[in-house]
């Protein structure tokens, strides 16, 4: 069952969060750098380049899981919205975050019964260390977050494309600069003057996620501050150069 016309921009959400999930998993079978105490003047190391399967495999792949679990939702969480939840209380009490056990293996008990049997062959779960459930709860909070997120008194900062990628047909989630969990932080160290926290960049979510990978909240804060700060690492040049040959089919 492909998504009605109504639930097209929510199903290009959750494509974005699921493609930013398996992007991950399949990145972090790379071996990792060890961590070492950084070098005054020195940049910190870059992440290694991306491995695994072609991007346009890997989104045809992320396509399909996409279309056939997002269908199993029900009609609710497809359309799912800020509006939606202020209108009804029912849902923020059942689809609030963080979310239940309860209701995250009601959510996977009616996907598909291939899906879990595509996630172990392309490595993304490995039973008992990990299941379905574990692979989906992140995905479901990203694109309940995502969608529900109220309109940003910064939406006239907004851009087609993405800051970091340049893709024009994947949806835009806005990243704090400075990370508001660092606010605090940043005024009590005279890092950034006030007027300068709110600053926003536009990015697709498999680009967002990259970021917050690529360092800490404290990092970002006092390092990468700004979109040119950022498309100056190596590591992030790669991530762009890869992702954005990933082409979504039309529907």
């Amino acid at each position: 069952m492909q998504p009605t016309d109504k639930d097209d921009e929510n199903y290009d959400a959750f494509r974005e969060c699921l493609f930013s999930a398996v992007v991950e998993k399949l990145t972090a079978r790379t071996k990792k750098i060890p961590k070492k105490t950084p070098i005054a003047g020195k940049s910190p190391r870059a992440l290694p380049e991306p491995e695994g399967p072609d991007p346009s495999e890997l989104a045809e792949f992320s396509e399909y899981l996409a279309t056939d679990i997002f269908a199993s939702l029900p009609e609710q969480l497809r359309k799912l919205s800020y509006y939606t939840l202020q209108d009804d209380v029912s849902l923020s009490e059942k689809w609030g975050l963080p979310l239940t056990l309860t209701v995250l293996d009601e959510l996977s008990a009616h996907m598909p019964g291939e899906t879990n049997d595509n996630l172990i062959a392309y490595g993304l779960i490995e039973p008992p260390k990990s299941d379905i459930q574990s692979f989906m709860a992140p995905v479901l909070s990203a694109y309940i977050a995502a969608v529900t997120t109220p309109p940003p008194k910064w939406a006239d900062t907004r851009t087609s494309a993405c800051e970091i990628c340049e893709r024009e047909w994947v949806p835009m989630t806005y990243h704090h600069l400075i990370p508001k969990q660092v606010h605090a932080k940043v005024l009590k160290r005279n890092w950034h003057e006030e007027h300068q926290l709110n600053r926003v960049a536009w990015l697709c979510r498999a680009c967002h996620s990259f970021v917050h990978r690529m360092a800490s909240n404290e990092e970002l804060a006092k390092e990468w501050y700004t979109v040119d700060l950022i498309c100056q690492r190596e590591d992030v040049q790669k991530w762009a150069h890869w992702v954005r040959r990933v082409r979504w089919k039309k529907t």
